[in-house]
């Protein structure tokens, strides 16, 4: 039987819960390695809290069965919470550092960071003349995101001061692909414009010993972009389909269960009525736990296995669901907001698509005060 341990542990007085499954994980990660090239590295990315799955479990995890080569943060502060909890896996910020005395920080923890900018690898040459020991950096090239990194060929006069004399090392060079889901003919602009900087870097000996340009969804569709090192997040996670499992659900537990006439409205604004008589259960979660306000009476919940609709406004604890067709619901019963649930699912994909936004953003919304289940 599986075993299930909270992190941090705690007893759930509050019946509401995340169950993130470490094998789904696991499989997803070693099925994302065969697809790519022998010599490809893989970064997994655990910035947003693992996509809100817990960066600290998860990377202890991925260090422990040795699943991947990197690990991807966006920030100083994420990076250091993992070596404080004991990873010590290769971690690059991908993130921009400013103002550069950070960069002090994220070299004494021992991350590597992102050099975006000429004044970014200056800051960084004074850290390595303080600590008096040469420091690894990856710099990022802008081929058309449009947020961080350098042109070109100005990033030519980055390159040239990341280099021993200034006590630097450029351990990477790498660039982010704004539209690998869906165009193509951008995505390979994008690539040209990378690999051209790369050969006028060769061309004056600058050779980075990683290359990277590729997210899932450019790893798994566009087979140039794999270079060195890829960087999947969003597939690993079992958030994209495409035969990775979803590695997270959520549930709760119905607190309380009520017999309404027709006509009754229920919730803040009395957005919702009844049509007929109905039973209306409670389930103790709600916006502020990162359940989008955007599903008040358009989203569902899986109750024995049957979809029960949400009516009313999703309020900041609780929010009500119609379980009227499923007359043996009982307080205590599980609800599944997401997951399976007999021969049906909901997913991260569906809140997306209620709340017309991205899966990305439902699942790095979920708050701390939802406890993650590790199985």
């Amino acid at each position: 039987m599986a075993k299930f341990v909270s992190a941090p542990p705690q007893r759930l007085f509050r019946p509401t819960w995340a169950e993130v499954d470490l094998g789904a994980l696991y499989r997803n990660l070693r099925r994302f390695k065969r697809l790519m090239p022998a010599g490809t590295k893989l970064m997994f990315v655990v910035k947003g809290d693992a996509y809100g799955h817990g960066a600290v479990q998860v990377s202890r995890w991925a260090q422990e069965k040795r699943a991947a080569d990197w690990l991807g943060v966006s920030s100083v502060e994420e990076g250091i919470a993992l070596r404080e909890a004991g990873v010590r896996m290769p971690t690059l910020v991908l993130g921009s550092l400013y103002p550069f005395e950070t960069f002090l920080a994220g070299v004494q923890y021992q991350l590597t960071p992102t050099v975006a900018s000429l004044a970014g690898a200056q800051g960084l040459a004074e850290v390595a003349r303080r600590v008096g020991a040469r420091v690894k950096c990856h710099l990022k090239l802008d081929t058309g995101m449009g947020r961080i990194g350098m042109g070109w060929p100005s990033g030519l006069a980055v390159a040239r001061v990341i280099n021993p004399s200034n006590g630097l090392e450029l351990d990477g060079v790498y660039t982010h692909l704004a539209a690998a889901d869906g165009d193509k003919a951008y995505t390979s602009l994008q690539l040209k414009r990378f690999k051209g900087a790369l050969d006028d870097m060769a061309a004056e000996g600058i050779r980075p010993k990683f290359r990277h340009a590729a997210n899932s969804a450019a790893a798994l569709g566009v087979p140039s972009s794999r270079l060195d090192l890829v960087r999947p997040g969003l597939a690993l996670y079992g958030l994209m389909g495409r035969g990775f499992e979803p590695v997270m659900t959520l549930k709760t537990k119905l607190v309380y269960i009520k017999t309404v006439q027709k006509g009754t409205t229920l919730g803040y604004n009395r957005t919702y009525r009844t049509k007929n008589a109905a039973r209306i259960a409670t389930l103790p979660i709600g916006y502020a736990d990162g359940m989008p306000r955007a599903l008040s009476n358009k989203g569902e919940a899986l109750v024995r296995g049957r979809r029960c609709p949400i009516v009313g406004i999703v309020s900041m604890d609780m929010v009500t669901v119609d379980v009227t067709g499923v007359q043996q619901a009982r307080v205590g019963d599980e609800a599944t907001l997401i997951g399976p649930s007999g021969n049906d699912r909901i997913g991260f994909g569906d809140w997306a698509d209620w709340a017309d936004t991205i899966p990305y953003e439902v699942v790095t919304r979920l708050g701390h005060r939802v406890p993650r289940v590790y199985r």
